[in-house]
């Protein structure tokens, strides 16, 4: 028999909002889904630049929990399975029905689906104004900002969900696996001391480690607690809110993070019930603690046992090449940009692709006019393999050629 969590999983298709199937989506593609809501719904104040941000809540409860996604306004993921758990909870049916109810009578939710909308139109971690929110908790010169520690402080949330995107490179500890989501109880002071409050937070982190580690075994991360001032994380813990930073990291083809964004909805449908029930207490400081910390561990391509050749002869390295999006115009899509991050010894590092040129040379595409031709590369070519330049050579064989070009595989 399927417990919660894996009936979840299984039904997620069932849930999920169809219009939302890339993460540069804008403002004005969530106000219709709003507004179609059977759920109250409030403008709670205005970006920057005008637009309106918006609060959805549901639940007779007495217990209050705050949600909130886009803080920065291209860590989209969250927000994409926010409107995901709307549907779940708008659904009538036999489904999961008594979990509904029991969610809904003990507690009372508020989402704030985009609270940077203005970074979301550019798709940019900052806001119009050019300031990272999350470090803005202080000096408050976003309204966005205001916005956040206004609703704060109105509501008094019991728990307090910080919905985050971060870098699909992070590995979870020193290995191969990427943090496909990582996990943070906040640090309200310097000494990182564990008060009531603190300890509710990772007590549920322990409960959704445990759920998630069988949909993606070994692919859990924990971030660095270190005290950061001036972070909303920090501060919320501080001001009495047991917070929870979910971080939406990166998987191997899931370059929409669509199934990422499965893992958020059931992860937070999880939480709030276990929240709901109470029965996360018995998770202890070691279980959180055993949760491998994030590391900085991998290349998106790791190219190793390789010869390079100068005018002082050959000889071996490895190439860590890493790549980036890079948005259109309009913020609509992306193009991808490459770079040689490192070469050397990168033995304690790994790639998400590897490859293992052992006997073979690196040479600069530019030297195979053939190759140049057969796949029809247009404009410059590098006319030589160096560290922060594009990845654009060849891995040359005794047998053949392997032509890596902007970072990608070809042959």
């Amino acid at each position: 028999m399927q417990n919660f969590e894996e009936s979840l999983y299984n039904s997620f298709e069932k849930y999920k909002e169809k219009s939302l199937k890339i993460r540069r989506f804008k403002q004005k593609d969530i106000l219709p889904l709003i507004q179609k809501l059977p759920f109250e719904n409030m403008v709670v104040g205005h970006s920057y630049e005008g637009r309106e941000i918006i609060k959805v809540a549901l639940g007779q409860g007495k217990r209050k929990i705050l949600l909130w996604s886009q803080m920065h306004g291209n860590e989209a993921t969250a927000t994409m399975a926010i409107f995901d758990i709307f549907n779940f909870f708008k659904e009538k049916g036999v489904d999961f029905q008594s979990e509904k109810e029991e969610i809904l009578s003990n507690l009372q939710l508020h989402f704030i689906p985009m609270l940077n909308p203005d970074g979301a139109e550019r798709f940019i971690r900052y806001t119009a104004q050019g300031i990272d929110m999350n470090r803005d908790a202080l000096r408050l010169q976003c309204p966005e900002s205001r916005i956040l520690k206004d609703n704060v402080g109105k509501l008094k949330p019991e728990f307090s969900f910080n919905l985050h995107d971060q870098g699909t490179r992070y590995s979870a500890g020193i290995s191969p696996k990427q943090a496909t989501v990582s996990f943070l109880a906040t640090a309200y002071n310097e000494a990182r001391e564990w008060n009531e409050v603190r300890i509710k937070s990772r007590q549920v982190i322990g409960h959704l480690n445990a759920v998630l580690q069988n949909f993606i075994p070994g692919g859990i991360g924990r971030f660095s607690d270190e005290f950061e001032p001036r972070a909303f994380g920090d501060n919320i813990q501080k001001w009495g809110s047991s917070l929870i930073l979910i971080e939406s990291g990166g998987l191997v083809g899931d370059l929409e993070k669509q199934e990422i964004r499965k893992l958020n909805f059931v992860a937070i449908l999880s939480a709030l019930l276990a929240i709901s029930r109470e029965n996360y207490g018995h998770f202890s400081l070691q279980d959180y603690e055993n949760i491998p910390q994030n590391e900085k561990a991998l290349f998106d391509l790791k190219i190793e046992n390789a010869q390079m050749e100068g005018s002082g002869g050959k000889y071996m390295v490895d190439l860590g090449i890493n790549i980036d999006e890079k948005n259109n115009p309009r913020a609509t899509n992306y193009t991808h940009t490459s770079v040689i991050e490192d070469i050397g010894d990168l033995s304690v590092f790994f790639g998400l692709k590897t490859i293992d040129a052992q006997g073979a040379i690196l040479k600069p595409i530019s030297q195979f006019p053939a190759l140049v031709q057969k796949y029809k590369i247009k404009g410059s070519t590098p006319s030589q393999i160096e560290l922060g330049g594009k990845a654009s050579f060849v891995i040359d064989y005794k047998s053949g050629q392997k032509v890596i070009l902007n970072g990608k595989i070809l042959d």
